[in-house]
């Protein structure tokens, strides 16, 4: 190299590396903790752990610099999503959870838009962020929401000032809900900025930044809360039997667990004074505060969680009496219990426990005339459980009774399907087909095998471990997300069950006796429509009538499924061409996934081979498989999938 060479040499640094993403898991940690704790005060803004990391940790210092006590309110709750934890399909669910029917002003569907339209495209949004590394879940909840009107502007004013103080442009979609007391918007962000990297917002911001620039958003628009406004929202909160702010207030007042008289005193609280007194005394009632000496209060240790209890139990029966519409029953809210005790009944109303988390509940009219809450475990579909649908509800931490069968049956460790079904046969009784009793282990046996808990070495024959009930019970809690489990018994009203060609559970209750069946609603309907259905199949001639006494023809549930797959087959052959191919016991089938068909037998794949087609039974998993070659075999009522011709990686 020359000297002239070397007097042009400059040098270069490319930007630094980010060694096994080190930082931006460290922001997200912070972040994710931020949202954990929205809402409490923890330290000053500026001096948490980790607040400076991040987009708008400058912005946080000085958002809400003119904000006043008379301030309008806003609530943000905010949630940092990780995708690859998530799931691929965790932003398409919960933006259409966000747009579900009976949400907008109009009680129609949700409608989403963004910064610039009015019709967002939500299914390129999620395949834009499918490769981003998290996004963002916001909850704006302006306390006078109903006086803003517009929230659609509001909310994309919000997200301008959060541009400014991020410095980038941000992508986003919303969508307004004015379906509870208090409107609000859900706000879902991409985890990018605008030069496509990583956008790390700090935890500060995200903790108190947002909330304030909503506030002052909200005042701009609507002015300052007056005097009676305030006064008034203080008053509504003196006799809640809820956590409230006249309770956070009252814990910043506590020093060493006392609430002092003369801290109540002084001239910053002259407007809270009455009210946090009145407060306290509510308290006292409630058993949750006492007077240690005139003037001196002490709250119990445990007063924040049990009021928060008790708010969430009054929103559980509020959502329930909404959804009984005035029908009169006792309601309930449903545990699991050591006694595996489960309940039968019809969905009456469903919807999102917390739309942040996607965590959903059902309200069951039961058959013993109780009306039930249920929680559902986080990631459950609520469109698989249509109002009207029966479902069944228990534990699923209990050990099913199917295993400890399985267990008991088993012979040096080899469960046989030959021996169940003498066994079966053996104890058989009007009420139960014992190849239906051995068909519904060998569908549980084929879930443990694909789980790798138990071997099928033969046909019918199938190796199991001696712990088998305790890892089936583990295998249910860690496949459900949570300790409820929730079966679809029937898609179908019990109103369209009584005289349709199909399997239904009217036809099941009446083999077993319809036992346990209250009087009082939906037990006492369900009765009504057995009757209907016994009708209706002494007409089909599969059951005969001696007075009071219906007795049912041999395989009744086999020659229903039969004939209702039998005229699905010919109308799909009908708008198709296609010949319809039976599906043979053990006999692998391979084909096109084209659509699922629903039956009152239940819910069947057509699998299109390009001459014919064939209907094997459907499961949730196949359905990310649409359009695509699949092959299944179908044993024993149950069925197993695979991707492409009998090789390749089990799907469910």
């Amino acid at each position: 190299m020359s000297n002239q060479d070397d007097d042009r040499f400059r040098a270069r640094p490319s930007a630094p590396r980010q060694r096994g993403d080190a930082f931006i898991n460290k922001v997200m940690r912070q972040t994710n903790k931020a949202g954990a704790e929205l809402g409490k005060t923890v330290g000053k803004v500026g001096h948490r752990p980790g607040s400076r990391l991040g987009r708008g940790h400058v912005a946080a210092r000085f958002a809400g610099a003119s904000l006043t006590p008379s301030a309008r309110r806003v609530m943000i709750k905010a949630r940092l999503v990780n995708l690859a934890k998530a799931g691929p399909r965790s932003t398409t669910a919960h933006l259409r959870y966000i747009e579900r029917e009976g949400v907008d002003s109009q009680s129609g569907p949700g409608h989403a838009y963004g910064p610039t339209t009015d019709a967002a495209d939500t299914a390129a949004f999620e395949e834009h962020g499918r490769e981003d590394r998290h996004h963002f879940r916001f909850i704006v909840s302006p306390e006078d929401a109903e006086q803003l009107d517009d929230l659609r502007t509001y909310t994309r004013h919000l997200m301008a000032r959060l541009e400014a103080d991020l410095g980038t442009r941000l992508d986003w979609v919303a969508v307004d809900h004015w379906n509870t007391d208090n409107p609000h918007t859900h706000v879902v962000l991409r985890g990018k900025d605008d030069v496509g990297k990583d956008l790390i917002i700090s935890r500060d911001y995200i903790a108190e930044g947002m909330r304030r620039r909503a506030s002052e958003l909200a005042t701009e628009w609507l002015g300052p809360r007056t005097e009676l406004e305030i006064q008034c929202a203080m008053q509504r909160e003196v006799d809640q039997e809820r956590w409230t702010g006249l309770d956070r207030t009252l814990q910043r007042l506590a020093v060493d667990g006392f609430v002092r008289s003369e801290k109540l005193a002084e001239p910053r609280l002259q407007r809270q004074r009455q009210m946090l007194i009145g407060r306290l005394q509510h308290l006292q009632r409630m058993g949750l505060a006492s007077v240690q000496q005139p003037g001196t209060w002490t709250i119990h240790p445990d007063a924040e969680s049990t009021l928060r209890t008790m708010g969430e139990r009054g929103d559980i029966i509020r959502t329930m009496q909404r959804a009984m519409s005035g029908r009169q029953r006792d309601l309930a809210v449903f545990q699991p219990s050591e006694d595996g005790r489960s309940i039968v009944g019809r969905v009456v109303g469903k919807g999102l426990a917390d739309e942040l988390h996607d965590k959903g509940y059902l309200i069951v009219d039961g058959t013993d005339g109780k009306a039930y809450y249920v929680g559902l475990p986080t990631r459950s579909e609520l469109e698989h459980y249509p109002t009207g649908a029966v479902v069944e509800v228990k534990g699923s931490t209990d050990v099913r009774a199917a295993d400890r069968n399985i267990i008991g049956l088993a012979v040096d460790g080899v469960y046989r399907t030959d021996h169940h079904l003498a066994v079966s046969q053996g104890q058989a009784t009007p009420d139960r087909d014992p190849r239906e009793v051995v068909a519904a282990h060998v569908r549980r046996l084929e879930a443990l095998r694909r789980a790798g808990i138990v071997e099928r070495e033969a046909e019918g024959v199938w190796r199991v471990p001696n712990d088998l009930a305790e890892r089936g019970r583990q295998y249910d809690v860690q496949r459900l997300g949570g300790s409820v489990a929730v079966e679809l018994k029937s898609h179908l009203p019990i109103e369209r069950q009584a005289r349709i060609i199909g399997a239904t559970w009217l036809d099941q209750q009446l083999i077993g006796g319809g036992k346990g069946f209250g009087d009082l609603g939906f037990g006492g309907e369900a009765k009504q429509a057995m009757q209907q259905r016994a009708d209706f199949l002494a007409e089909q001639g599969l059951a005969e009538r001696h007075g009071q006494r219906v007795i049912l023809a041999r395989n009744l549930l086999g020659t229903l499924r039969k004939r209702e797959l039998t005229q699905a087959a010919k109308d799909i052959t009908a708008e198709t061409g296609l010949e319809h191919r039976p599906v043979s016991e053990g006999q692998p089938v391979v084909g096109i996934y084209r659509r699922n068909v629903t039956l009152a037998s239940g819910r069947y794949a057509m699998l299109d081979d390009g001459l014919g087609f064939s209907l094997v039974p459907w499961k949730p998993s196949i359905e990310q498989r649409l359009g695509q070659q699949i092959a299944a075999t179908v044993r024993g009522g149950g069925v197993s999938w695979q991707i492409g011709r009998h090789r390749g990686a089990s799907i469910c």
